[in-house]
């Protein structure tokens, strides 16, 4: 009786840790960044050009936020952001980094990939970094993805991304080698099917994935028969080839129609192919059984170009401070734990997903590094609404030395509550907007509300003297 009592505890422990190990596992993180992708891109957010069907059901089954907010109007600034829980201005990061460049993210910070991988975590990045120089293209120091703690870096860039190219042979990576059996290799496919692959050989463990998407960056390049697809829909945007491209060829760069101002066929094509990774991921996910235990994050890093597209009802696009520069789509998904088809109006910011994403793994948040972001994972798991949420600040800083080529002005911005103001640094020129009532910042009532003014530009100065420790002259 004694040795069946000592089996059965036996039994009964072995039971209780694989149950353990099965419901109390930290959920896997899949953090998928789409470039330069404008708030009114997808079929959720009223867009009836493009075609996103698992997007839009990725939304239908998670929760979508309509006030989400990249933490600048261009790339690099709003990837370190991500990494670090900070403010680019306090990062130090203000602006997209050239290929020469001798700015780079400091490996003293300790990136949200390092946090995670204090609680166990694999982690792995598929794609953009943009967070360094590169040596072959005679930056003085290249800090790349392996020194900033992922355990996998895939398909990401060793040069300059600029005027990207979206088929093989890549230029951002020369010593990239085929993979897929299509003699046109595309970009988008290759990194889709680089995380399925991520997921399998990780699926026993938890893990980070940052499925950084190339696309639909400019110059927006998709699949010929993608693109004609969306070609001969109605209303499709127009454009003719560049002289670079005399042939219409269509797997070289700058073919017809990749610069068409709305509807363009190239970027809808390109979201296409980042749509269908969505299903990809999802089917990989329930196959293995671990769809529960996963939370999958979907934004972009910056607004869409005007070039390629247009924002509408947002105002301006990427290189501005104007909505159409920063809000930004974002959907986050996990069944049965994050209750499905929830819009949200909470604000939240780049830097907020370094302690969301803490705080819904259980990972501590480092000691020595400050953390401008705020964890939001009771909003997303239970709808909890923070008290303060009218009263929050969220601040821009985007100095420039000569205007964006895209149209962008040296500016900042902060907003609290409905209210948003706009300081011009080239000319000192301010602009106010309430964006409950006015969305595309068409009416700026900086004249009629001076007190208004007066109040956020206080903020922002205050903001700006602790950031950069009055180390700014515009």
């Amino acid at each position: 009786m004694k040795h069946y009592f000592s089996l059965l505890s036996l039994i009964l422990l072995i039971s209780a840790t694989c149950f353990g190990q099965k419901e109390g596992r930290t959920p896997n993180i899949i953090f998928i960044l789409a470039d330069d992708l404008g708030y009114s891109e997808l079929g959720s957010y009223g867009n009836t050009f493009n075609e996103t069907p698992h997007l839009d059901r990725l939304a239908e089954d998670g929760l979508r936020f309509t006030q989400a907010y990249a933490a600048a109007p261009v790339c690099s600034p709003t990837r370190a952001a991500l990494m670090t829980g900070q403010y680019p201005a306090r990062i130090g990061i203000t602006d997209y980094l050239r290929p020469d460049a001798g700015d780079f993210l400091d490996t003293t910070y300790v990136t949200l990939p390092e946090a995670l991988k204090q609680s166990g975590y694999r982690t792995g990045i598929i794609g953009k970094w943009h967070l360094s120089g590169y040596k072959r293209k005679n930056a003085p120091v290249e800090v790349l993805p392996d020194k900033q703690g992922f355990d996998e870096v895939i398909s990401s860039e060793i040069t300059g991304i600029a005027n990207s190219t979206y088929f093989y042979p890549y230029h951002f990576n020369p010593e990239m080698k085929k993979k897929l059996k299509t003699e046109h290799e595309f970009i988008v496919d290759r990194m889709n099917l680089e995380a399925v692959d991520f997921i399998e050989r990780n699926k026993k463990k938890p893990f980070f994935l940052y499925l950084s998407h190339y696309a639909v960056h400019t110059m927006v390049h998709g699949k010929p028969e993608l693109v004609e697809h969306f070609q001969n829909k109605p209303e499709s945007g127009h454009s003719n080839p560049s002289m670079n491209n005399p042939e219409n060829d269509p797997y070289v760069k700058w073919p017809s129609d990749y610069f068409a101002k709305k509807n363009n066929p190239h970027l809808a094509a390109q979201l296409y192919s980042i749509d269908e990774g969505i299903g990809m991921i999802r089917k990989k996910l329930e196959d293995l059984g671990i769809a529960e235990n996963t939370i999958i994050i979907f934004t972009s890093d910056n607004g869409g170009e005007t070039r390629v597209t247009d924002n509408a009802p947002l105002r301006a696009g990427k290189s501005t401070v104007y909505e159409g520069g920063i809000r930004e789509p974002l959907i986050i998904y996990q069944p049965k734990k994050i209750a499905g088809a929830r819009v949200s109006s909470l604000p939240v910011s780049t830097y907020d997903f370094y302690p969301t994403i803490c705080g819904l793994t259980g990972t501590d948040l480092p000691k020595n590094q400050v953390i401008d972001g705020e964890n939001f994972s009771d909003h997303i798991l239970d709808d909890h609404t923070p008290s303060h949420e009218s009263e929050r600040l969220f601040f821009w800083h985007y100095p420039l030395e000569s205007k964006h080529f895209l149209g962008g002005r040296s500016a900042a911005a902060v907003r609290k509550g409905d209210w948003k103001l706009i300081e011009f640094y080239d000319t000192g020129e301010r602009e106010l907007y309430n964006l409950k009532e006015d969305v595309g910042e068409e009416n700026n009532l900086a004249s009629s509300n001076p007190q208004k003014v007066d109040e956020l530009q206080s903020k922002l100065i205050e903001w700006r003297e602790k950031v950069l420790d009055g180390d700014y002259d515009f």
